[in-house]
């Protein structure tokens, strides 16, 4: 599996074998994290439903249609703390794909999720050669958009009503860094 390293991190794609960390991560921070994402199914967490969808990822990401990169800390390679997602990979004339990211409720202020997207980006624009990459962001979420305004994102304005959160349709704000060298 593909490993990628910075000064705190590691960032990982997994198979099913992690199931059961990632499934750790998405019970431990269920609540947390709901105000933010789409309902889930009723099977969502389940140890079952999650492999399913690593084997779906992992072959996404084989085909280079996504990256999902798992987060753990250096100091506790156990407890996965979070995800950066590249999804919608598009090639040709576009070069583009959306970011999503997502971090442990008790790791948020510390510099981990910046640290990670970083690391995201360099590997989408210098390996992928992307040229441009989206994070729709709630208004609300004041924590992610300070990690694309840390990172140099421009916005570009709202997407009304773009996309459904607890049954609700939310707009979100269209954040994307460019890649000034493709």
């Amino acid at each position: 599996m593909r490993e990628y390293r910075t000064k705190r991190l590691v960032l990982k794609v997994v198979d099913s074998t992690y199931a059961d960390k990632v499934l750790d991560y998405q019970l431990r921070n269920k609540r947390f994290l709901k105000r933010w994402e789409p309902r889930k199914a009723n099977n969502y967490y389940d140890i079952y439903h999650q492999k399913k969808i690593l084997v779906k990822e992992l072959q996404a990401i084989t085909r280079g249609d996504m990256l999902r990169l798992w987060v753990l800390k250096k100091d506790d390679m156990d407890k996965i703390i979070g995800s950066v997602s590249f999804t919608s990979i598009e090639r040709h004339a576009f070069l583009s794909c959306y970011l999503g990211y997502r971090l442990d409720q008790n790791e948020t202020n510390k510099g981990y999720m910046t640290e990670a997207v970083r690391k995201g980006i360099s590997i989408m624009f210098n390996q992928y050669k992307l040229h441009r990459i989206e994070a729709d962001i709630m208004p609300n979420n004041v924590s992610s958009l300070r990690v694309a305004q840390r990172l140099n994102f421009i916005n570009e304005g709202i997407s009304y009503k773009f996309l459904k959160i607890n049954g609700r349709w939310e707009d979100h704000i269209r954040m994307v860094k460019f890649n000034h060298r493709v």
